[in-house]
């Protein structure tokens, strides 16, 4: 599969590097894709292509996604991958099967090694913010984690700028790892939170940035244009249609048109070159369940900007 040069940026300051698209499991392999064959088909024409970023966490499919992608990326070098993995939402229905107690903190990442079938992960997530459980509780278990070999990178996914600060002083100031890297959401339809928030806190402290869901579940392909699609994602996950279906944003997106013909590219390809080319953005993390969906997302690699193009766009979806 070649659709253009792969680009390797490094997670904000430190020394490994990511593809700039990623590929994630969120929503697919395990569950909508369960079939081994395709994921590992899939997955090896993603490796192929240059991407050697692959996101995972505990809760997609309850540990199916987990294992789909550990079987799939077995076939490759590991020294050739970064893979992540995730901790915080409950896995069972017992107490402390959940939040970022070091009890869960330290026995989810043994499972998760596990069913990935690695010694390591390369980056591991706090994958929301635990009230519950005090900050530093948190960072000195992954500290440890960091420390015994088991994680090279811990980062904070969700996370708001005041929350990275804390857990990045609190580390300074007990001489431990700091987190890395955090994963948010960003997309041209939700920008203002990443821009003001988020992103600040992150570059003031060296972290890289992968983000997720970069076309909106999809809203920023013209997918949903005319309607929602019988099986469509919006089809099945409703809290995803009310979050990111209303007129406005088709309007939107119906609008981005012209502007892509005028690139000779697709909507989709618009929206992901748009979010890769962003200040501070390390990777860009696709979701992919056809060999052809993620060669038209891979198809962004070759998306030129012209020089009005982001005035445009800032015009169309203005960061607010």
């Amino acid at each position: 599969m070649d659709e253009g040069k792969m680009e390797y940026r490094p997670l904000g300051e430190c020394g490994t590097r990511v593809s700039a698209f990623g590929l994630g499991g969120w929503l697919t392999y395990g569950t909508s894709v369960k079939d081994q064959k395709s994921v590992s088909t899939i997955l090896a024409a993603a490796f192929e292509a240059g991407i050697n970023f692959f996101d995972i966490a505990d809760i997609y499919g309850k540990g199916e996604a987990e294992k789909a992608m550990g079987k799939a990326l077995a076939d490759f070098p590991r020294h050739r991958l970064v893979i992540s993995s995730k901790v915080f939402w409950p896995m069972s229905d017992d107490v402390n099967d959940r939040g970022l107690s070091r009890k869960h903190i330290k026995e989810s990442v043994e499972k998760s090694l596990v069913r990935i079938g690695t010694d390591y992960l390369d980056l591991y997530f706090c994958h929301r913010f635990d009230p519950d459980t005090p900050v530093e509780e948190t960072v000195r278990a992954m500290d440890d984690l960091v420390r015994q070999g088991k994680v090279l990178y811990w980062g904070t996914s969700e996370w708001t700028g005041d929350q990275i600060r804390e857990a990045c002083r609190l580390a300074d100031g007990r001489g431990l790892y700091r987190p890395q890297v955090e994963q948010p959401q960003y997309h041209l339809l939700e920008r203002a939170r990443f821009e003001t928030d988020i992103r600040p806190a992150a570059l003031e402290y060296g972290m890289g940035l992968v983000v997720w869901s970069p076309l909106a579940s999809g809203v920023l392909t013209g997918k949903y244009d005319s309607g929602i699609p019988s099986g469509s994602r919006l089809d099945r996950e409703g809290w995803l249609r009310e979050k990111n279906l209303s007129e406005a944003n088709l309007d939107r997106v119906r609008r981005a048109k012209p502007l892509a013909d005028e690139l000779g590219c697709s909507r989709a390809q618009l929206a992901l070159a748009w979010t890769a080319r962003q200040p501070g953005v390390s990777s860009v993390i696709l979701g992919a369940t056809t060999l052809d969906q993620l060669r038209e997302n891979l198809g962004s690699l070759r998306v030129e900007f012209h020089s009005d193009v982001l005035s445009r766009l800032d015009s169309l979806f203005p960061a607010s």
